[in-house]
């Protein structure tokens, strides 16, 4: 369904947490038809941000625990990281502008 890396508890820390460039992960489920709509607009976001922000996918089923920490209470779910921390998020299908500005508004500041 998507071309985006997964992630999962156990790859957490090392992939998200730990990395070094702002990370944006999509918090999403199987069963989820916004989180499907989403994805090929998350995936054209990445390709235009490519080498600036890291982009992965968290299956919220499989990884129930990430998306109670986060308080990840609908999906699809966008939080972006960066240093560590979530910074900003997005629920729900929105039009990939959106993403984009979110992204700028934080590329934007060192």
């Amino acid at each position: 369904m998507s071309s985006l890396p997964d992630v999962s508890q156990a790859t957490f820390q090392r992939d998200v947490l730990s990395s070094d460039q702002p990370v944006l992960v999509d918090f999403w489920a199987p069963w989820c038809g916004p989180c499907k709509m989403l994805a090929p607009v998350v995936e054209k976001v990445a390709a235009a941000h490519d080498g600036r922000v890291k982009f992965v996918k968290l299956n919220t089923d499989e990884n129930p625990s990430l998306s109670g920490e986060y308080q990840v209470q609908g999906i699809p779910c966008l939080i972006l990281f960066k240093g560590g921390k979530p910074v900003d998020r997005i629920v729900g299908f929105v039009p990939e502008k959106q993403i984009s500005s979110m992204l700028q508004k934080h590329l934007a500041v060192a």
